[in-house]
């Protein structure tokens, strides 16, 4: 059972803030650090000091650590250009060592596109698909080989698909709640189906039905990992229970009901009914970054208790 830290930092962090949770990440032997891929804050928080860029985080944190898996819960397909994109994270891989995952998803947000310029196009899971196709087919051509494609929204002729990562294959994690075209992409291009935000039931569901596409394909449906993103508020007692959730504007009771919130042994008790219905890994979304003794809570009490 992994557990991975997953941070939004457009909510409001600097890269040093950044650095040391991935830091303590490491040191307190969680599988990897993740990250979103947002350049404006949501809700009510106003973001300050401003946004980090996803993908020259994990560079940075590419060289100041040495054993975490680093990616990102999801790259938005509207911010790169497909072969840009691909060089970025191969680059990102080589840096690390082999320790990079892309996690890759339409985009979504339209309020930050048009903040910062960017174009949202009506049609984006049609890209979307294409710029698996792309990234994953510039991956794995050949040395001395070109890469050629001619689809709707994007077109390569004769790309040296270079550079290589160091690893021989990038997992490329997709996720959603689309009941079709999620599963039958899923099924096409990913190593790691991940269900953000969703109760036991619907991830049960949403699973059943990426390994019946996985299957169509002619894939085991139990090549692929199945995971969980979800919101985590961990205390030792009631007392600091609320005091975590009131330190990032939540509910204690709502907490419990959407993610996983409570004591270390009512959370060990949550993420074993998910894992009943086939999750794998979790990624625990972590609001308050400046909060590192709730790294070692979760650490020490539950992860603990689920090696």
């Amino acid at each position: 059972m992994d557990l991975r830290i997953f941070t939004e930092p457009q909510q409001g962090a600097t890269y040093d803030t950044l650095l040391a949770v991935a830091k303590a990440t490491e040191d307190l032997s969680f599988d990897a650090f993740f990250r979103s891929d947002h350049y404006l804050a949501m809700g009510s928080g106003d973001g300050l000091p401003g946004p980090t860029d996803a993908w020259i985080t994990l560079a940075g944190l590419a060289r100041e650590t040495k054993r975490i898996r680093l990616g990102t819960l999801m790259t938005a397909a509207t911010f790169r250009l497909p072969g840009v994109l691909a060089i970025q994270v191969a680059q990102v891989d080589q840096m690390s060592g082999g320790r990079v995952e892309l996690g890759l998803g339409a985009g979504w947000f339209e309020q930050e596109h048009t903040a910062y310029g960017i174009p949202f196009p009506k049609e984006k899971f049609a890209r979307l698909e294409e710029q698996l196709a792309i990234v994953t087919g510039l991956w794995e051509t050949k040395p001395g080989d070109t890469f050629d494609f001619h689809g709707t929204h994007y077109d390569l002729t004769d790309s040296p698909a270079l550079p290589k990562p160091a690893q021989a294959k990038i997992p490329v994690l997709i996720g959603g709640h689309g009941a079709s075209r999620t599963p039958k992409l899923t099924a096409r291009f990913a190593d790691e189906f991940n269900m953000p935000f969703a109760s036991i039931e619907d991830s049960e569901r949403q699973f059943g039905r990426v390994r019946a596409a996985v299957e169509a394909v002619g894939r085991k449906a139990d090549d692929l990992v199945y995971s969980n993103a979800l919101v985590v508020c961990v205390g030792k007692d009631d007392q600091e229970v609320a005091r975590r959730a009131a330190a990032i504007g939540r509910e204690v009771d709502e907490l419990k009901e959407n993610g996983l919130a409570g004591t270390p042994s009512e959370v060990v008790d949550k993420i074993g009914r998910y894992a009943e219905v086939g999750s794998r890994r979790f990624y625990l979304q972590v609001l308050d970054l400046a909060d590192l003794d709730h790294l070692e809570l979760i650490s020490a009490q539950v992860q603990a208790q689920l090696s």
